[in-house]
């Protein structure tokens, strides 16, 4: 039986059949315009509004607007590599970034590519920059205190895990200083860190950087960053970027403290993509939904519940006031947005008040309860004489004649006011703020000469480290003075009071 050869028709048919295409479509589009880092590009229905789009020059964008028949996206890069006639394709994916451990010590720009030249991030994760944040069930109440290391913070406007509180004041009254210190506290608390810097100096966040790294900060923190001579979009990414990769830590039960510094030059580079974008400028010459720009990356902090894992992100945003003004737009709008405001005065701080925090309009809205016990117990008093001091320390500047209880609050005041300054990148432990304020509120400051307090404070400290170690001990393991630690501190103190002389 002789074989048949097959025919010409069954070859085709089965090559046919066994074709496998090579190639995928794709929607691909022209730049008919570019200039300052937008492009307006024609051909690309299909985009998504937040869509990432590659650019023939291998550059992407951010897809902004849609219209009716071209869309405008920002580039996120230099502005002159996308020319006219160009072809740009979508991607089929909204704008995320790299995530989780490997970033952990990187410094990264506001699209997450690295800047310290350690190589890429390996890392199989990845988030969207936006997100609806946490609904109300999915929260719970902020209880837990998140310790700066400052005394004045800690004792006086406390931040709480899970919080939003602002940082505001003018140019140089020490914002970030106060950003900078809670981050070296979080040393030992087991908080992982995400600095983001918008529009600030290069030579200032490596400057910045390398003092966290000296102090081993960078073991636990994040820096992202898009300074002043970014892009715009670069610039108004940034913060978002942070916040999620702040997310994918909080939402596997960790606590987080994200630190944006600043949130007035976020609103600035967004003012200028806005007008760019030919969108409505608004009030101040800002665009009317600036509001919902922060809130929707403010509102994203939170103390989640339980069921959730129960990690926390918390967010201390920095606005730059104009003469301590704190009446306008932007101040006025993240103030509404987060849960109090720390502000710091410049007249305070050229007085060498440090931190120069004004506690008459300083609040914290969770107050008391994002507080350990035994610096609960010690801070209602020293507000009272703060807020007394500050208010009676006008008046009596016009006056010769002053009256016996008047001039015991004034001096009461200045003791106060000594004992709450505190050099920057000096974080204080719990037990030493404890020792402190003890001291301060039970009058042992009170006949120590105003210019020794600082010295009788840093002896003090190094007394009880040496001597009564076990006391601090149990004030930092217990978080609160029971009747034998208070006892031991009385002792203490008066025998140290002795030794100094006092």
């Amino acid at each position: 039986m002789k074989n048949e050869t097959p025919s010409i028709s069954d070859i085709l048919k089965k090559k046919i059949l066994e074709f496998e295409a090579e190639t995928k479509a794709e929607y691909v589009g022209k730049v008919i315009e570019s200039g300052d880092g937008i492009a307006h590009i024609k051909g690309l229905p299909q985009a998504m509004a937040g869509e990432m789009i590659e650019f023939q020059s291998g550059i992407f964008g951010l897809v902004f607007n849609l219209e009716r028949d071209q869309i405008v996206a920002v580039i996120l890069g230099s502005h002159t590599s996308v020319k006219e006639g160009m072809w740009a394709k979508c991607t089929g994916r909204v704008m995320e970034v790299p995530v989780g451990e490997a970033l952990i010590g990187r410094i990264v720009n506001g699209v997450g590519v690295p800047l310290d030249g350690k190589g890429d991030v390996v890392t199989g994760n990845h988030r969207p920059v936006e997100r609806l944040a946490p609904a109300v069930v999915d929260r719970v109440p902020v209880d837990r205190p998140l310790q700066t290391g400052i005394k004045l913070i800690d004792a006086l406007v406390p931040i709480g895990r899970g919080q939003r509180e602002l940082i505001i004041g003018d140019r140089s009254t020490g914002k970030s200083a106060i950003l900078v210190d809670t981050i070296l506290n979080q040393k030992k608390e087991g908080v992982i860190c995400v600095y983001v810097s918008i529009g600030q100096k290069t030579s200032d966040v490596v400057q910045m950087t390398e003092k966290l790294r000296r102090a081993g900060a960078m073991d636990y923190t994040i820096v992202v960053t898009a300074s002043a001579s970014d892009p715009g979009a670069l610039q108004y990414l940034a913060p978002f970027t942070g916040c999620a990769m702040a997310e994918e830590f909080m939402y596997k039960g960790k606590d987080v403290l994200i630190v944006y510094d600043d949130l007035t030059k976020h609103a600035q580079a967004y003012r200028m993509i806005s007008i760019l974008l030919r969108r409505p400028p608004g009030r101040e010459a800002y665009p009317g939904d600036v509001f919902y720009l922060h809130s929707r990356l403010l509102e994203r902090s939170a103390q989640l519940s339980p069921k959730l894992g129960g990690g926390s992100m918390t967010a201390l945003p920095i606005i730059e006031t104009q003469l301590g003004d704190v009446s306008s737009y932007i101040p006025t709008n993240v103030i509404s947005i987060t849960d109090g405001q720390i502000f710091l005065e410049s007249d305070l701080f050229n007085a060498g008040v440090r931190p120069a925090v004004n506690v008459g309009i300083s609040v914290s809205r969770v107050g008391g309860n994002a507080q350990t016990k035994a610096i609960r117990k010690l801070a209602g008093r020293l507000r009272l004489d703060l807020a007394q001091y500050r208010e009676k320390a006008q008046f009596s500047l016009f006056s010769e004649d002053v009256d016996k209880e008047t001039k015991a609050q004034l001096l009461r005041g200045q003791i106060v006011t000594e004992v709450m300054k505190q050099d920057k990148n000096q974080p204080m432990a719990i037990e030493d703020q404890v020792v402190v304020l003890f001291a301060a509120v039970n009058g042992f400051f009170d006949e120590v000469p105003v210019a020794t307090i600082r010295t009788y404070e840093s002896e003090l400290l190094s007394f009880m480290h040496r001597s009564y170690h076990e006391v601090l001990d149990s004030i930092r393991d217990k978080k609160d003075i029971d009747e034998e630690s208070r006892a031991k501190m009385i002792e203490a103190v008066s025998k140290f009071k002795e030794l100094f002389n006092v």
